[in-house]
Protein backbone atom coordinates (compact mmCIF):
# COMPACT_ATOMS: atom_id res chain seq x y z
CA UNK A 1 0.00 0.00 0.00
CA UNK A 2 1.34 2.91 -0.80
CA UNK A 3 1.91 5.73 1.31
CA UNK A 4 1.07 9.92 0.97
CA UNK A 5 3.70 11.30 -1.30
CA UNK A 6 4.87 8.34 -2.57
CA UNK A 7 4.85 6.77 -6.09
CA UNK A 8 2.75 3.55 -6.29
CA UNK A 9 4.87 0.80 -7.77
CA UNK A 10 4.14 -0.15 -11.69
CA UNK A 11 1.23 -2.93 -11.89
CA UNK A 12 2.54 -4.08 -15.36
CA UNK A 13 5.69 -6.94 -15.03
CA UNK A 14 9.03 -5.55 -16.44
CA UNK A 15 8.79 -7.89 -19.23
CA UNK A 16 5.93 -6.21 -21.32
CA UNK A 17 8.27 -3.16 -20.33
CA UNK A 18 8.56 -1.28 -23.81
CA UNK A 19 6.46 -4.01 -25.96
CA UNK A 20 4.01 -1.70 -27.77
CA UNK A 21 0.13 -3.33 -28.29
CA UNK A 22 0.76 -5.41 -31.70
CA UNK A 23 0.56 -2.78 -35.14
CA UNK A 24 -2.60 -4.71 -36.48
CA UNK A 25 -5.11 -4.16 -33.27
CA UNK A 26 -3.96 -0.23 -33.63
CA UNK A 27 -4.40 -0.16 -37.63
CA UNK A 28 -7.52 -2.28 -37.68
CA UNK A 29 -9.22 -0.33 -34.81
CA UNK A 30 -8.55 2.97 -36.85
CA UNK A 31 -9.44 1.55 -40.13
CA UNK A 32 -13.04 0.66 -38.13
CA UNK A 33 -13.23 4.27 -36.38
CA UNK A 34 -12.40 6.19 -39.67
CA UNK A 35 -14.71 3.80 -41.95
CA UNK A 36 -11.18 3.46 -44.08
CA UNK A 37 -10.50 0.96 -46.73
CA UNK A 38 -8.88 -1.81 -44.88
CA UNK A 39 -5.39 -2.54 -46.91
CA UNK A 40 -3.47 -3.26 -43.01
CA UNK A 41 -4.21 -6.24 -41.83
CA UNK A 42 -3.85 -9.58 -43.23
CA UNK A 43 -7.24 -11.36 -42.87
CA UNK A 44 -9.33 -12.33 -46.10
CA UNK A 45 -12.36 -10.97 -46.94
CA UNK A 46 -13.73 -14.60 -47.78
CA UNK A 47 -13.86 -17.73 -45.82
CA UNK A 48 -12.13 -21.25 -47.11
CA UNK A 49 -14.14 -23.93 -48.52
CA UNK A 50 -17.82 -24.63 -47.21
CA UNK A 51 -17.10 -28.05 -46.91
CA UNK A 52 -14.46 -27.39 -44.21
CA UNK A 53 -16.87 -25.25 -42.31
CA UNK A 54 -19.75 -27.95 -42.30
CA UNK A 55 -16.92 -30.55 -41.54
CA UNK A 56 -16.73 -28.42 -38.12
CA UNK A 57 -20.50 -27.56 -38.05
CA UNK A 58 -20.68 -31.72 -37.63
CA UNK A 59 -17.93 -31.87 -35.37
CA UNK A 60 -20.03 -29.33 -33.30
CA UNK A 61 -23.09 -31.29 -33.34
CA UNK A 62 -21.76 -34.34 -32.69
CA UNK A 63 -20.13 -33.64 -29.07
CA UNK A 64 -17.32 -32.53 -29.96
CA UNK A 65 -17.17 -29.28 -27.61
CA UNK A 66 -14.46 -30.56 -24.84
CA UNK A 67 -11.28 -30.64 -24.48
CA UNK A 68 -8.97 -32.14 -27.26
CA UNK A 69 -5.79 -33.98 -26.34
CA UNK A 70 -2.76 -31.27 -25.66
CA UNK A 71 -0.94 -32.09 -28.45
CA UNK A 72 -4.53 -31.70 -30.80
CA UNK A 73 -6.77 -34.72 -31.69
CA UNK A 74 -5.48 -38.31 -33.59
CA UNK A 75 -7.18 -37.52 -37.29
CA UNK A 76 -5.54 -34.06 -37.67
CA UNK A 77 -1.95 -35.10 -35.97
CA UNK A 78 -2.26 -37.77 -38.87
CA UNK A 79 -3.47 -35.26 -41.34
CA UNK A 80 -0.55 -32.61 -40.62
CA UNK A 81 1.80 -36.00 -41.12
CA UNK A 82 0.01 -36.79 -44.15
CA UNK A 83 0.33 -33.42 -45.71
CA UNK A 84 4.54 -33.78 -45.02
CA UNK A 85 5.23 -36.32 -46.57
CA UNK A 86 2.47 -35.89 -49.51
CA UNK A 87 4.70 -32.11 -50.49
CA UNK A 88 8.07 -32.85 -49.02
CA UNK A 89 9.14 -36.04 -47.56
CA UNK A 90 9.16 -35.71 -44.28
CA UNK A 91 8.08 -38.31 -42.08
CA UNK A 92 6.77 -37.65 -38.54
CA UNK A 93 5.06 -39.62 -36.23
CA UNK A 94 2.07 -38.37 -35.41
CA UNK A 95 2.33 -39.48 -31.85
CA UNK A 96 5.29 -37.83 -30.63
CA UNK A 97 6.71 -35.64 -33.59
CA UNK A 98 3.69 -33.66 -33.79
CA UNK A 99 1.49 -31.16 -32.00
CA UNK A 100 -1.69 -28.60 -32.53
CA UNK A 101 -1.39 -24.96 -31.17
CA UNK A 102 -3.94 -21.94 -30.84
CA UNK A 103 -2.08 -20.57 -34.20
CA UNK A 104 1.13 -20.58 -35.39
CA UNK A 105 1.80 -17.49 -33.14
CA UNK A 106 1.42 -19.49 -29.74
CA UNK A 107 3.35 -22.33 -31.53
CA UNK A 108 6.12 -19.53 -31.98
CA UNK A 109 5.57 -18.21 -28.28
CA UNK A 110 5.67 -21.30 -26.74
CA UNK A 111 8.85 -22.84 -28.89
CA UNK A 112 10.68 -19.47 -27.72
CA UNK A 113 9.68 -20.35 -24.02
CA UNK A 114 10.41 -23.82 -24.43
CA UNK A 115 13.70 -24.03 -26.23
CA UNK A 116 15.11 -20.56 -24.77
CA UNK A 117 17.11 -19.58 -21.63
CA UNK A 118 17.06 -15.51 -20.05
CA UNK A 119 20.36 -14.55 -21.84
CA UNK A 120 19.87 -16.68 -24.75
CA UNK A 121 20.53 -15.02 -28.41
CA UNK A 122 17.38 -15.69 -30.72
CA UNK A 123 18.69 -14.86 -34.55
CA UNK A 124 15.60 -13.20 -36.37
CA UNK A 125 15.18 -12.07 -39.89
CA UNK A 126 14.59 -8.28 -39.85
CA UNK A 127 11.55 -6.85 -41.09
CA UNK A 128 9.85 -9.68 -38.56
CA UNK A 129 7.00 -10.32 -37.24
CA UNK A 130 5.91 -8.24 -34.11
CA UNK A 131 4.69 -11.40 -32.22
CA UNK A 132 8.86 -12.65 -32.63
CA UNK A 133 10.15 -9.70 -30.64
CA UNK A 134 7.74 -9.76 -28.34
CA UNK A 135 7.93 -13.22 -27.31
CA UNK A 136 11.68 -12.74 -27.11
CA UNK A 137 11.94 -10.07 -24.66
CA UNK A 138 9.41 -12.37 -22.63
CA UNK A 139 11.56 -15.28 -22.45
CA UNK A 140 14.42 -13.08 -21.55
CA UNK A 141 16.33 -13.72 -24.11
CA UNK A 142 18.30 -11.19 -26.55
CA UNK A 143 17.30 -10.92 -30.04
CA UNK A 144 19.92 -10.43 -33.34
CA UNK A 145 18.45 -8.88 -35.84
CA UNK A 146 19.82 -10.00 -39.70
CA UNK A 147 18.32 -7.43 -42.23
CA UNK A 148 17.29 -8.19 -45.36
CA UNK A 149 17.63 -5.21 -47.57
CA UNK A 150 15.61 -3.61 -50.15
CA UNK A 151 15.45 -3.79 -52.91
CA UNK A 152 16.05 -8.10 -53.37
CA UNK A 153 15.48 -8.77 -49.87
CA UNK A 154 18.12 -11.84 -50.07
CA UNK A 155 19.55 -13.75 -46.72
CA UNK A 156 22.80 -12.74 -46.97
CA UNK A 157 25.43 -15.36 -45.66
CA UNK A 158 27.69 -13.22 -44.46
CA UNK A 159 25.03 -11.31 -42.68
CA UNK A 160 23.88 -14.40 -40.79
CA UNK A 161 27.21 -15.62 -39.21
CA UNK A 162 28.06 -12.39 -38.44
CA UNK A 163 25.33 -12.44 -36.21
CA UNK A 164 25.71 -15.67 -33.94
CA UNK A 165 27.71 -15.84 -31.38
CA UNK A 166 28.87 -18.02 -28.76
CA UNK A 167 25.29 -17.43 -26.48
CA UNK A 168 23.17 -18.04 -29.84
CA UNK A 169 20.70 -20.80 -29.19
CA UNK A 170 17.64 -20.27 -31.63
CA UNK A 171 17.74 -18.98 -35.27
CA UNK A 172 13.69 -18.15 -36.58
CA UNK A 173 13.23 -18.46 -39.54
CA UNK A 174 10.06 -17.09 -41.74
CA UNK A 175 9.75 -17.69 -45.17
CA UNK A 176 7.38 -17.37 -47.43
CA UNK A 177 8.65 -14.29 -45.64
CA UNK A 178 6.13 -11.51 -43.95
CA UNK A 179 6.14 -8.28 -45.21
CA UNK A 180 9.26 -8.50 -47.67
CA UNK A 181 7.46 -11.72 -49.68
CA UNK A 182 10.53 -12.99 -49.92
CA UNK A 183 10.53 -16.50 -50.85
CA UNK A 184 14.36 -17.93 -49.49
CA UNK A 185 15.75 -19.69 -52.11
CA UNK A 186 17.46 -23.32 -51.62
CA UNK A 187 21.06 -20.98 -51.82
CA UNK A 188 19.88 -19.02 -49.07
CA UNK A 189 18.15 -21.72 -47.16
CA UNK A 190 22.05 -23.74 -47.39
CA UNK A 191 23.24 -20.54 -45.60
CA UNK A 192 21.36 -21.37 -43.03
CA UNK A 193 21.46 -24.74 -42.33
CA UNK A 194 25.47 -24.61 -42.97
CA UNK A 195 25.16 -21.81 -39.73
CA UNK A 196 22.91 -23.77 -37.56
CA UNK A 197 25.21 -26.62 -37.96
CA UNK A 198 28.57 -25.32 -37.47
CA UNK A 199 27.02 -23.58 -34.57
CA UNK A 200 24.58 -26.13 -33.14
CA UNK A 201 21.44 -23.82 -33.46
CA UNK A 202 17.74 -25.33 -33.07
CA UNK A 203 15.85 -23.18 -35.88
CA UNK A 204 12.07 -22.13 -35.52
CA UNK A 205 10.55 -22.18 -39.06
CA UNK A 206 7.47 -20.11 -39.29
CA UNK A 207 5.81 -21.45 -42.81
CA UNK A 208 2.07 -20.36 -42.38
CA UNK A 209 2.57 -18.69 -46.25
CA UNK A 210 4.28 -22.36 -47.33
CA UNK A 211 1.50 -22.89 -50.08
CA UNK A 212 0.83 -19.16 -50.82
CA UNK A 213 3.99 -18.18 -53.52
CA UNK A 214 3.38 -17.20 -56.95
CA UNK A 215 5.26 -17.16 -60.35
CA UNK A 216 6.30 -20.96 -60.55
CA UNK A 217 8.18 -20.72 -57.22
CA UNK A 218 8.61 -23.57 -54.87
CA UNK A 219 9.20 -23.54 -51.66
CA UNK A 220 11.13 -25.35 -50.12
CA UNK A 221 11.14 -26.06 -45.57
CA UNK A 222 14.44 -26.17 -44.34
CA UNK A 223 13.69 -29.07 -42.65
CA UNK A 224 14.50 -31.17 -46.19
CA UNK A 225 17.52 -29.95 -46.47
CA UNK A 226 20.61 -32.24 -45.44
CA UNK A 227 21.55 -32.24 -41.57
CA UNK A 228 18.59 -30.37 -40.95
CA UNK A 229 15.42 -32.51 -39.73
CA UNK A 230 16.89 -33.15 -36.45
CA UNK A 231 17.18 -29.65 -35.97
CA UNK A 232 14.31 -28.29 -37.37
CA UNK A 233 10.97 -27.25 -35.64
CA UNK A 234 8.30 -26.01 -38.46
CA UNK A 235 5.35 -24.29 -37.67
CA UNK A 236 2.26 -23.85 -39.87
CA UNK A 237 -1.80 -23.50 -39.55
CA UNK A 238 -4.55 -23.37 -41.41
CA UNK A 239 -5.51 -19.78 -41.28
CA UNK A 240 -3.44 -18.66 -44.20
CA UNK A 241 -3.84 -21.66 -46.27
CA UNK A 242 -7.29 -22.55 -46.25
CA UNK A 243 -8.74 -18.51 -45.42
CA UNK A 244 -9.71 -19.27 -41.88
CA UNK A 245 -7.57 -17.11 -39.96
CA UNK A 246 -9.95 -16.30 -36.69
CA UNK A 247 -9.76 -20.59 -36.13
CA UNK A 248 -6.55 -20.21 -34.98
CA UNK A 249 -5.65 -24.18 -35.45
CA UNK A 250 -1.38 -24.08 -35.79
CA UNK A 251 0.69 -27.11 -35.82
CA UNK A 252 4.64 -27.93 -35.10
CA UNK A 253 6.18 -31.20 -36.42
CA UNK A 254 9.70 -32.00 -36.02
CA UNK A 255 12.36 -34.21 -33.22
CA UNK A 256 10.23 -35.17 -30.54
CA UNK A 257 12.65 -33.86 -28.50
CA UNK A 258 11.44 -30.16 -30.02
CA UNK A 259 7.88 -31.05 -29.81
CA UNK A 260 8.00 -31.76 -26.61
CA UNK A 261 9.74 -28.79 -25.56
CA UNK A 262 7.23 -26.75 -27.25
CA UNK A 263 4.42 -28.35 -25.65
CA UNK A 264 6.22 -28.21 -22.09
CA UNK A 265 5.24 -24.84 -22.63
CA UNK A 266 1.81 -24.57 -24.38
CA UNK A 267 0.82 -26.92 -22.23
CA UNK A 268 0.52 -24.17 -19.42
CA UNK A 269 -0.88 -21.57 -22.03
CA UNK A 270 -3.81 -23.21 -23.37
CA UNK A 271 -3.48 -26.62 -22.89
CA UNK A 272 -6.06 -27.29 -25.86
CA UNK A 273 -8.13 -25.26 -28.13
CA UNK A 274 -10.60 -25.79 -31.24
CA UNK A 275 -11.41 -28.87 -30.26
CA UNK A 276 -14.47 -29.01 -32.85
CA UNK A 277 -12.30 -27.29 -35.77
CA UNK A 278 -9.43 -29.79 -35.53
CA UNK A 279 -11.51 -32.00 -37.52
CA UNK A 280 -12.67 -29.93 -39.78
CA UNK A 281 -8.74 -28.70 -40.41
CA UNK A 282 -7.91 -32.51 -40.77
CA UNK A 283 -10.66 -32.48 -43.50
CA UNK A 284 -8.66 -29.84 -44.69
CA UNK A 285 -5.89 -30.87 -45.20
CA UNK A 286 -7.12 -34.43 -47.04
CA UNK A 287 -9.31 -32.96 -49.51
CA UNK A 288 -8.69 -29.15 -50.52
CA UNK A 289 -5.66 -29.12 -52.01
CA UNK A 290 -7.38 -27.86 -55.01
CA UNK A 291 -9.36 -24.87 -53.37
CA UNK A 292 -5.19 -23.79 -52.28
CA UNK A 293 -3.58 -24.12 -55.16
CA UNK A 294 -6.86 -22.28 -56.58
CA UNK A 295 -6.00 -19.63 -53.64
CA UNK A 296 -2.83 -19.09 -54.84
CA UNK A 297 -3.71 -18.23 -57.96
CA UNK A 298 -6.38 -15.65 -57.23
CA UNK A 299 -3.58 -14.08 -54.73
CA UNK A 300 -1.29 -13.77 -57.89
CA UNK A 301 -3.27 -12.13 -59.58
CA UNK A 302 -4.55 -9.90 -56.63
CA UNK A 303 -0.85 -9.32 -56.02
CA UNK A 304 -0.61 -7.59 -60.25
CA UNK A 305 -3.32 -5.71 -59.60
CA UNK A 306 -2.06 -3.97 -56.06
CA UNK A 307 1.27 -3.38 -57.40
CA UNK A 308 0.01 -1.74 -61.09
CA UNK A 309 -2.26 0.15 -58.90
CA UNK A 310 0.70 1.50 -56.45
CA UNK A 311 2.83 1.62 -59.57
CA UNK A 312 1.01 4.56 -61.00
CA UNK A 313 1.87 6.63 -57.39
CA UNK A 314 5.34 8.18 -56.67
CA UNK A 315 6.62 4.95 -55.05
CA UNK A 316 8.92 1.93 -54.69
CA UNK A 317 6.88 -0.60 -54.99
CA UNK A 318 8.99 -4.24 -54.25
CA UNK A 319 6.97 -6.86 -55.54
CA UNK A 320 6.19 -9.92 -53.28
CA UNK A 321 6.86 -13.19 -54.49
CA UNK A 322 4.63 -14.71 -52.14
CA UNK A 323 2.48 -14.02 -48.81
CA UNK A 324 -0.46 -11.62 -48.66
CA UNK A 325 1.88 -8.36 -48.78
CA UNK A 326 3.55 -6.45 -50.52
CA UNK A 327 6.39 -3.09 -49.48
CA UNK A 328 6.41 0.47 -51.13
CA UNK A 329 9.03 2.97 -49.72
CA UNK A 330 7.37 6.46 -49.08
CA UNK A 331 10.11 8.95 -48.86
CA UNK A 332 9.59 10.35 -52.53
CA UNK A 333 6.16 11.88 -50.98
CA UNK A 334 8.39 13.42 -48.58
CA UNK A 335 7.93 10.89 -45.48
CA UNK A 336 10.93 9.24 -43.80
CA UNK A 337 8.38 8.01 -40.91
CA UNK A 338 6.38 5.48 -42.22
CA UNK A 339 4.01 5.54 -38.64
CA UNK A 340 3.48 8.89 -39.29
CA UNK A 341 2.59 8.61 -43.08
CA UNK A 342 -0.38 5.56 -42.29
CA UNK A 343 -1.48 7.34 -39.37
CA UNK A 344 -2.21 10.35 -41.59
CA UNK A 345 -3.18 8.30 -44.25
CA UNK A 346 -6.89 7.86 -43.10
CA UNK A 347 -7.69 11.25 -42.93
CA UNK A 348 -5.58 12.20 -46.66
CA UNK A 349 -7.26 9.32 -48.21
CA UNK A 350 -9.38 6.56 -46.35
CA UNK A 351 -7.20 3.90 -46.63
CA UNK A 352 -5.15 2.43 -43.83
CA UNK A 353 -1.61 0.66 -44.35
CA UNK A 354 0.96 -1.35 -41.99
CA UNK A 355 3.62 0.91 -41.08
CA UNK A 356 6.59 -1.49 -41.54
CA UNK A 357 9.25 0.05 -39.41
CA UNK A 358 7.43 -1.59 -36.49
CA UNK A 359 9.10 -4.33 -37.99
CA UNK A 360 12.84 -3.28 -37.76
CA UNK A 361 15.52 -2.35 -35.27
CA UNK A 362 17.43 -1.35 -38.12
CA UNK A 363 15.07 2.33 -38.67
CA UNK A 364 17.67 3.56 -41.39
CA UNK A 365 16.70 0.31 -43.57
CA UNK A 366 12.41 0.43 -42.51
CA UNK A 367 11.26 3.40 -42.02
CA UNK A 368 10.22 4.37 -45.13
CA UNK A 369 8.41 1.37 -45.90
CA UNK A 370 4.89 0.81 -45.60
CA UNK A 371 3.06 -2.83 -45.72
CA UNK A 372 -0.22 -2.87 -48.07
CA UNK A 373 -2.38 -6.40 -47.75
CA UNK A 374 -3.58 -7.60 -51.10
CA UNK A 375 -6.03 -10.69 -49.58
CA UNK A 376 -8.98 -8.92 -50.05
CA UNK A 377 -11.74 -8.96 -52.43
CA UNK A 378 -11.11 -7.24 -55.71
CA UNK A 379 -13.35 -4.37 -55.41
CA UNK A 380 -11.83 -3.54 -51.81
CA UNK A 381 -8.42 -3.42 -53.81
CA UNK A 382 -9.94 -1.49 -56.64
CA UNK A 383 -11.46 1.00 -54.17
CA UNK A 384 -8.46 1.69 -51.86
CA UNK A 385 -6.27 2.31 -55.03
CA UNK A 386 -8.86 4.56 -56.05
CA UNK A 387 -8.19 6.30 -53.12
CA UNK A 388 -5.02 6.75 -53.12
CA UNK A 389 -4.90 7.84 -56.67
CA UNK A 390 -7.26 10.61 -55.49
CA UNK A 391 -5.36 11.90 -52.64
CA UNK A 392 -2.61 14.17 -52.01
CA UNK A 393 0.56 12.01 -50.33
CA UNK A 394 2.49 14.46 -49.99
CA UNK A 395 4.49 15.23 -46.82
Amino acid sequence: MSTPGSHPRPRAAARLGGIRPTIFTEMSALAVRTGSVNLGQGFPDADGPPSVVEAAVDALRGGRNQYAPGSGVPELREAIVAHQEAHYGLAWDPASEVTVSTGATEGIAAALLGLVDPGDEVVVLEPYYDSYTAMIQMAGAVRRPVTLRAPDFRLEREALAAAVSERARVLLLNTPHNPTGRVLDREELEAVAAVAIEHDLVVVTDEVYEHLVFDDRVHVPLATLPGMAERTLTLSSAGKTFSFTGWKVGWATGPAELVQALEGAKQWMSFSSGAPLQPAVAHALSTQQDFVAALAAELQEKRNRLCAGLGELDVDVYRPEGTYFVLTDVRRYGHQDSLAFCEALPERAGVVAIPAQVFYDDLHEGRHLVRWAFCKDGDVIDAGLEKLLAADLHA
